[in-house]
């Protein structure tokens, strides 16, 4: 499968009308073919499962090359597996789509691809903690996003909790950066943890609190537990 024949499957399933209120919508200037979500979803599972591993980082590297909304969501939903048995490869492309980054939800389609690297491989977090240096905020963005993950479990196992504290001192540190994006990234991260750790959240924001953003506050409670 080459880049172009697979634009061509994309294309074939664009609805009339559709790239226009994409373009609106995004804000952001690149092309917008006008495919729904799902059809973009249909295609990379097909793609998933008849490409193998370095078949679709080419594929993937392709697409996002082309730089259309559509295409470079369908190279980040290429690479978003559980398990893939050598991953190097697939870590490397979605690291180096990061200065990429300038929309929503391209970086976060990204991230999510990146979620299932770090997992599988959890001490991807030292080289991530870099990102929280960048003097790009989608970059420094990505760091919260790509570690998502680690919100939600109920009873984490040390090494959940280890990274789940490490990205805790990194929000403590984000939460002093006025960038709307930034303080977007910190409550997000937080409202998905005071579901499975509401004192641990309580416990940040107490600390914290007063240099998050008003909006940001109430983003990070709205799933806390109400007291008596």
């Amino acid at each position: 499968m080459t880049p172009d024949a697979a634009l061509a499957r994309i294309e074939a399933l664009a609805e009339p009308g559709r790239a226009e209120g994409m373009a609106a919508h995004h804000k952001v200037p690149r092309r917008y073919i006008g495919v729904p979500n799902t059809a973009l979803n249909d295609l990379a599972k097909e793609w998933r499962q008849t490409l193998d591993v370095p078949e679709r980082v080419a594929l993937a590297d392709g697409l996002w090359k082309m730089n259309a909304f559509e295409t470079r969501l369908v190279a980040a939903k290429l690479l978003t597996q559980a398990r893939i048995a050598s991953d190097e490869d697939v870590w490397r492309l979605i690291v180096s789509w990061l200065p990429d980054f300038d929309s929503w939800a391209i970086a976060d389609h990204a991230m999510m691809a990146g979620q299932k690297r770090l997992v599988a491989s959890p001490d991807r977090i030292d080289e991530i903690e870099t990102w929280t240096l960048s003097g790009s905020h989608w970059i420094r963005r990505a760091a919260m996003i790509i570690t998502l993950p680690y919100t939600k479990q109920n009873h984490p196992k040390p090494q959940e909790l280890a990274i789940r504290e490490r990205v805790l001192g990194w929000a403590a540190i984000y939460v002093r950066d006025s960038e709307w994006i930034i303080q977007k990234s910190v409550a997000w991260w937080l409202r998905d943890l005071s579901k499975h750790a509401p004192d641990r959240v309580e416990t940040f924001l107490a600390e914290n609190a007063s240099h998050m953003k008003p909006f940001a506050r109430k983003e990070a409670q709205k799933h806390m537990p109400k007291r008596a």
